[in-house]
């Protein structure tokens, strides 16, 4: 027997968690008006900080479902793309590794997270910095093509971009550099 879905109750559902942050927002607002010690703790704890938006994300998703009841009617047909990093043999390159990967590779994402860098970074060239759910940045760099755009959510394993013969790495956590060997 199929279980009818209530469209209302997903509408009410998205009205409470709409009315829930603005309640939040106006209080914290207000707080931050009138207590000099809450302003001082907010700007500590939450404007001086790395803020990972993937992991916030990943657990809005675990606990209370997608942002929109109705997100299916606004997604787009992607090309399904669901591919592990391969590679041919690497070497050290300043802060990370270089790999050989072959002409015209397509470089999948490594884990989930969200695009947070496109650009040029000096001794990398064209890079893509993807801030991952557990709090690591992996640079992905020496990119021919991006295929993503800032502040795009990312799965494990999808299409980013691609790049010609090398793929740079670099592992970065509260700006530290990381050991690529437990990564790679």
């Amino acid at each position: 027997m199929k279980k009818k879905v209530n469209k209302k109750n997903n509408f009410d559902g998205f009205l409470n968690k709409l009315l829930i942050t603005g309640v939040l927002t106006i209080i914290c607002l207000i707080f931050l008006k009138k207590d000099i010690s809450f302003k001082k703790f907010f700007n500590d704890k939450v404007l001086s900080i790395n803020f990972n938006f993937s992991y916030m994300n990943s657990l809005y998703n675990k606990y209370l479902g997608g942002s929109l009841p109705f997100s299916d009617i606004f997604s787009e047909a992607k090309t399904v793309f669901n591919e592990n990093l391969s590679y041919d043999g690497f070497t050290d390159y300043l802060d990370g590794v270089s790999l050989n990967v072959g002409t015209d590779y397509l470089v999948p994402s490594l884990d989930t997270g969200l695009v947070v860098f496109i650009g040029e970074k000096e001794g990398y060239g064209n890079t893509i910095v993807v801030q991952q759910a557990n709090g690591i940045d992996v640079w992905y760099s020496n990119m021919s093509d991006v295929s993503v755009d800032m502040y795009e959510y990312v799965s494990k394993g999808s299409f980013i971009g691609s790049c010609h013969e090398n793929l740079i790495l670099v592992f970065k956590k509260d700006g530290n550099v990381l050991d690529y060997k437990k990564y790679v």
